[in-house]
């Protein structure tokens, strides 16, 4: 394959690091759907509301101490301690800045998808945002699919008509893009 040339399907390496890939009309419109839900799960950042956010109070702005009630948020945003107030202390303090480099990956995979149209060339820096992206939608569809790495609720074998089926097609799907995604950038 030649460098800088997008595979249908799965990534390619590009010059300076990036990535591309050739996806169809279909393949676009999931991929955006999902990344636009995943944007609407975290929510938007501190300040959105405001017509004029005070750029300095954003920056020392403290975040949540307790964990998301959310299955999928508590498993993006999950305790770095198991010490309840060691957890606490440090949620409050980088929650908000996880939160904003979820967003931020999420919405450079909504551009690229917009800008695109079926080949895709990425950045060295929009190819690990679309990391981050694809990795923060396979653990939300997971945690909603109730995955286990040993599958023992048999989600990969469910007959056709289980109406978890399409979920389970779109959470192998993209860890085969996200599979493909690591190989590109790191030939």
């Amino acid at each position: 394959m030649a460098r800088g040339r997008a595979r249908k399907g799965a990534f390619g390496p590009v010059e300076g690091g990036g990535a591309a890939i050739a996806l169809d009309a279909d393949e676009i419109s999931i991929l955006r759907s999902l990344a636009v839900q995943l944007l609407e799960l975290i929510g938007p950042g501190p300040g959105a509301a405001d017509a004029d956010p005070d750029p300095l109070a954003e920056i020392f702005a403290e975040g949540p101490s307790k964990p998301p009630e959310d299955p999928a948020l508590a498993r993006l945003f999950p305790n770095a301690y198991e010490d309840d107030e060691s957890a606490a202390e440090f949620r409050r303090f980088t929650e908000n800045d996880l939160r904003a480099r979820k967003r931020d990956d999420a919405l450079a995979m909504v551009r690229g998808l917009d800008r695109g149209g079926s080949g895709i060339e990425l950045s060295a820096q929009e190819a690990r945002q679309w990391m981050g992206a694809l990795n923060d939608l396979r653990l939300t569809i997971g945690v909603y699919l109730d995955v286990s790495e040993d599958d023992q609720n048999g989600l990969y074998h469910l007959p056709d008509d289980d109406d978890r089926k399409p979920m389970v097609m779109a959470y192998l799907w993209l860890g085969h893009l996200q599979e493909s995604l690591v190989e590109a950038i790191t030939s």
